[in-house]
């Protein structure tokens, strides 16, 4: 297997305790023997309280059959936590370079598609046509490339953050524990990293080279950016590279392992699926999942984790955010583009493309006036930093 200690290659990378990779994987290999019965399901969804083995239970097959006393609980936990409230925010692309070679993403560094790093001035004009649409939480995202988008590029894109947003999150590629310190400095509330897949062979397949390849510092990122200050961190398996099942049950360990840990760090959890991108070329359909078991993914995580943020992305059709608003979700992204400098016309010349491609591409106000006819009401941001 392609699985290489990071300092081979990176020898100035932070290493820090391998405890939780540990517990996630012999957690796993103690499931996967098991046999879920539907009594097994019955038990689970009478507790107040989930252990990992009745998270296990709501994800497996023998809970197929109980999708609607666990979208019932599942209702009940999130209007207990977040009321009938859906929080917004937009991501913010502001470089398309990158230096890994992901098998499915359309920024892996063998694409030809074309790429782009908005400028300073660049930056600020996206940002402030986004503000104009009332966005008050953003998620900057970068390819991952330290060449490209170093850690002072990426600094003075959440510095001008902080004039437009109240909220500041980041997805970019992992870095260390003085790196986050530095960024959260600057203005950065959130860290958001995809493990992507939790299976270490599946991982290596997809990952034959970059920085990316080692899986077990990409797993200990959420770890390094709470040791750096940030308030939260997010979680995210992207289904279709390997087992759902275990990818599921992984990510919400891996969360909870975390929340343990920390207790005062907010937990974030996507659960993206494979979109059709310029990478994906090489993904078979082998573990790809419908809608129905995504769905149930979504309950399971909120009964076993009900205090947790949860966002389905745009690569979902809007009725099927909208119904996983209602159940279980509680973050949506609206005004999404996933190219490079598309938001203001004086930027198209230098656009890159995009990392995937959508299927929600509602706005804002469009969102706004959809959930309102789920009786959800959009938020703009719950946060004041102080």
């Amino acid at each position: 297997m392609n699985i290489k200690d990071v300092h081979e290659y990176f020898p100035e990378m932070d290493r820090i305790s391998e405890e939780i990779p540990n517990k996630i994987a012999s957690s796993y290999k103690e499931q996967s023997n098991r046999t879920v019965t539907a009594e097994d399901v019955r038990a689970a969804l009478e507790k107040d309280r989930l252990s990992p083995d009745d998270y296990y239970a709501l994800l497996s097959e023998a809970a197929e059959d109980f999708l609607e006393p666990m979208a019932e609980k599942a209702r009940m936990l999130r209007r207990q936590y977040f009321g009938d409230n859906v929080y917004s925010f937009s991501p913010l692309y502001i470089a398309n370079y990158c230096e890994n070679g992901c098998r499915y993403c359309g920024f892996n560094s063998k694409s030809d598609i074309k790429r782009a790093m908005l400028s300073e001035e660049e930056i600020e004009d996206e940002m402030k046509a986004l503000a104009a649409e009332g966005i008050e939480d953003v998620l900057i995202l970068t390819g991952e490339s330290d060449k490209f988008s170093p850690i002072s590029y990426i600094e003075m894109a959440v510095r001008l953050a902080r004039k437009y947003f109240r909220v500041v999150g980041l997805e970019i590629y992992p870095v260390n524990v003085e790196d986050y310190e530095r960024l959260q400095e600057a203005g950065a509330d959130f860290v958001t990293v995809f493990q992507e897949t939790y299976d270490p062979e599946a991982y290596a397949y997809y990952h034959p080279h970059g920085h990316k390849r080692s899986i077990t510092y990409r797993m200990n990122t959420q770890e390094r950016a709470a040791m750096g200050g940030m308030r939260g961190v997010g979680f995210g398996a992207l289904f279709g590279l390997s087992d759902p099942v275990r990818d599921a049950y992984s990510m919400g360990l891996h969360a909870f392992l975390i929340q343990q840990k920390y207790p005062h760090i907010e937990i974030a959890i996507s659960l993206p699926r494979i979109r059709p991108t310029h990478g994906a070329e090489e993904v078979d359909n082998t573990n790809r999942i419908g809608e129905k078991k995504l769905m149930q993914f979504i309950l399971a995580i909120r009964i076993f984790m009900p205090f947790a943020s949860m966002t389905i992305s745009t690569r979902e059709r809007k009725e099927f955010r909208d119904r996983a608003m209602y159940y279980g979700a509680t973050k949506i992204s609206a005004s999404v583009d996933t190219g490079i400098g598309r938001r203001t016309e004086e930027h198209e010349e230098d656009e890159g493309e995009e990392q995937f491609v959508i299927a929600d591409t509602r706005t804002l106000d469009e969102i706004e006036e959809d959930l309102g006819e789920e009786g959800l009401y959009v938020l703009r941001n719950d946060y004041i930093r102080l």
